[in-house]
């Protein structure tokens, strides 16, 4: 759950990388966990919860299938999602293997500064807003290196949390 107490213009959450690909992602919004383990609603590759951002609502979640999926799907899926929404994303296993330089500079222009860098088995998340073009400040990134994973074969799992402010108008 959030410990975090924003300001009236601003929504509390926290976004957890899954662990190795044991333990999944865990995605939380103003007060509610919108996907975990716990509630059987993650999956491998990129984990994802898009609000609207000027009253809070969830939008819709899912999954995006990085190792198994067909890129082309994912990339639509992206494109989908309008401007001002706040997309908030955390990595599961691997969220690499089918992503492509398109699928990156949607992220990018979501406000990511990381996602070009990240690789097979990296843990990711990440929170932004569609359109914004503007370096987000909640996006961390674990790289997966051999000599120092805490896992056999994946690294530490990273969190990002905060207040994330709404949008009056896009």
């Amino acid at each position: 759950m959030l410990s975090t107490v924003c300001p009236p213009d601003y929504f509390p959450f926290k976004i957890q990388s899954g662990a190795a690909n044991v333990v999944g992602p865990k995605i939380c919004f103003d007060g509610k966990n919108i996907m975990s383990h716990i509630l059987n609603n993650v999956g491998p590759g990129l984990n994802i919860v898009v609000v609207n951002g000027e009253n809070g609502v969830v939008e819709r979640f899912d999954y995006l299938n990085m190792i198994s999926g067909n890129s082309a799907d994912i990339l639509a899926y992206l494109k989908k999602i309008k401007p001002g929404l706040i997309v908030l994303v955390a990595s599961f296993d691997d969220a690499a293997t089918k992503m492509t330089d398109e699928i990156r500079q949607m992220f990018v222009e979501m406000g990511s500064t990381l996602i070009s860098s990240v690789k097979h088995r990296d843990n990711w998340a990440f929170a932004g807003r569609v359109g914004i073009k503007i370096k987000s400040f909640f996006e961390q990134r674990a790289v997966n290196d051999k000599n120092t994973n805490a896992y056999d074969g994946w690294p530490e799992m990273v969190e990002v949390g905060g207040c994330f402010p709404r949008n009056s108008s896009v």
